[in-house]
């Protein structure tokens, strides 16, 4: 059923009697409806199907084919089915109201007409028919805005995907180059050891003793580092766990190694995805580790917080520091700034000689 812009509503009546034809079909257009007549069913069923009103005042009693038959039809029609009947009936006859509903109509009306009765009720059905149209149209709306985003958010977790693909080749790749580096110079450092080592055993024991105990110390480290890498490798370094535990068993182990307990201040009120997770993680590791290597430190700090316009990291040490003006690339730290930018965010480094060191990375809101 479609209401045109130009008429209040295109109105088919069925009746055999021709005087109530002339009297609505004279009260309706005058109201401003397109009305069209027709004086029995079988030629109604033809008109509708040809052209479908908007609404249709039907006679009951009708030689032929009784308007109850001609409802049933138009019910049984998916084409039809939707076109609201007002059944016309006069006032003297037997009127079986539970039919005229059961069969498909929605009102009644009853002769002789009272044209403010009749007007208002054929308004009603119109009101309700536009606005069950409204109610489709906004379902469909509603329908295809759903679809939009059902595919977008598969889209977003496609690229959420490739983007913690992406991050995780990026950390093998910087891990390899921190392996190649930092395990290089301590096989070098460990190789001179021992040839020093096999240059004094016969002439100076003692020496050569001591030369073998600091090889021994390198292999140490070296090895400690082997495992460091294998275990920062892997492709969920939270290995299951929620953010807040996976840094708590950082602090721990970072408390056995120096006696040093980090005060942590973790508030995570808003979810994060993996992606950040992991980078969050893998900067407080690379931190702690820098902490320990270096920083000569008393006291640390780790304070996470989530806000409305993202999330705050905050490491910091009360160490020897370094001088921060500089350029610096290593300690893990330019691999620290590449985590964070790749996710948006920026990664600064704040220190001085003596002074300590602190670390302050800013992640944005994820929508």
């Amino acid at each position: 059923m479609q209401i045109t812009q130009s008429n209040k509503g295109d109105i088919l009546i069925i009746d055999d009697t021709l005087d109530n034809l002339r009297l609505l079909s004279a009260m309706l257009t005058e109201q401003g409806y397109e009305v069209r007549s027709v004086t029995n069913g079988a030629m109604a069923l033809i008109g509708i199907k040809a052209q479908p009103p908007d609404l249709i005042l039907l006679d009951i009693s009708m030689p032929g084919m009784s308007g109850y038959e001609v409802c049933e039809h138009l019910k049984s029609d998916p084409q039809t089915q939707e076109i609201p009947v007002i059944f016309i009936s006069a006032l003297n006859e037997v009127f079986d109201k539970v039919k005229a509903f059961a069969v498909g109509g929605v009102d009644f009306i009853t002769k002789p007409f009272q044209i403010e009765e009749v007007l208002a009720r054929i308004e009603v059905q119109l009101k309700l028919c536009r606005l069950q149209l409204q109610l489709q149209e906004q379902n469909q709306r509603l329908q295809e805005q759903e679809a939009e985003l059902r595919r977008s958010l598969a889209q977003e977790r496609a690229l959420n995907q490739r983007i913690e693909e992406m991050v995780a080749l990026e950390e093998r790749n910087r891990i390899a180059r921190d392996i190649h580096d930092s395990l290089g110079h301590s096989l070098v450092a460990l190789n001179v050891q021992m040839e020093t080592v096999l240059t004094l055993w016969h002439s100076d024991s003692e020496r050569a003793w001591q030369f073998l105990v600091e090889a021994k110390k390198l292999g140490s480290a070296a090895l400690r580092e082997v495992r460091e890498s294998v275990s920062a490798i892997r492709s969920d370094p939270l290995q299951g766990q929620l953010l807040e535990t996976a840094i708590a068993n950082l602090a721990e182990e970072f408390s056995h190694l120096t006696d040093i307990l980090p005060d942590c201040e973790i508030d995570l009120s808003q979810p994060l995805s993996n992606t950040v997770n992991h980078v969050v993680f893998r900067i407080i590791q690379e931190g702690l580790t820098n902490i320990y290597k270096y920083a000569n430190a008393t006291k640390v700090q780790i304070k996470i917080q989530t806000r409305n316009d993202g999330l705050l990291l905050l490491l910091q040490d009360n160490g020897q520091g370094f001088d921060s003006d500089q350029a610096v690339t290593g300690f893990g730290l330019q691999g620290m700034r590449e985590r964070t930018a790749a996710m948006g965010g920026q990664l600064d480094i704040f220190s001085k000689p003596g002074a300590g060191c602190r670390i302050m990375a800013h992640f944005p809101r994820e929508e």
